[in-house]
């Protein structure tokens, strides 16, 4: 049963098509690999990030969503992340770029550097699974957004929620 879930699943997300994306200029805070950009063998110093321009959506890889003021994986986006894992070991050729979002509330004059901080960490912990999972960590860059790119604009529960994510994009290396 398994083995037949695993071909389907590998038989769906190899049909799944790459979709054009272009992230907005200026604002996000990146990072490669672990968490750090690498440092050039010369001064030492990050060599600077990878540019994202490249990265594209694809429908074989899903959103996951987080709790409010949480940067832990959910329960119910497990089965997610195991399918996102499954593509990316089934597609080696891609890189992939994770960004890290939250809503728009916060309570104090820092909202934007702690929103900043809490979409890394929601980054990072999605990194984390995927790695747990046996996907390379040089192969995943994480950007975090905070509030700045909103999927949904009202000021309700529902679109709070659903601006609480990772999302992962690819390109080919």
């Amino acid at each position: 049963m398994a083995r037949s879930r695993a071909i389907a699943l590998l038989v769906f997300t190899a049909s799944m098509t790459v979709t054009d994306y272009r992230p907005p200029a200026g604002g996000p805070r990146a990072a490669v690999g672990a968490g750090v950009a690498a440092p050039t063998p010369a001064t030492g110093k990050p060599m600077g990030l990878p540019p994202v321009r490249d990265y594209r959506l694809t429908p074989a890889l899903r959103d996951i969503h987080f709790e409010f003021g949480k940067a832990t994986i959910r329960p119910d986006d497990e089965a997610i992340l195991e399918a996102n894992a499954a593509w990316l070991s089934a597609n080696p050729g891609y890189l992939l770029l994770i960004e890290g979002h939250s809503d728009s509330r916060g309570a104090t004059n820092r909202k934007n550097e702690l929103n900043m901080d809490l979409a890394e960490r929601r980054a990072q912990a999605a990194m984390a699974y995927l790695v747990a999972r046996g996907i390379h960590p040089g192969r995943i860059t994480i950007l975090s957004y905070g509030e700045e790119r909103p999927q949904c604009t009202e000021e309700t529960e529902r679109c709070w929620r659903e601006n609480r994510r990772a999302r992962f994009l690819v390109k080919p290396r």
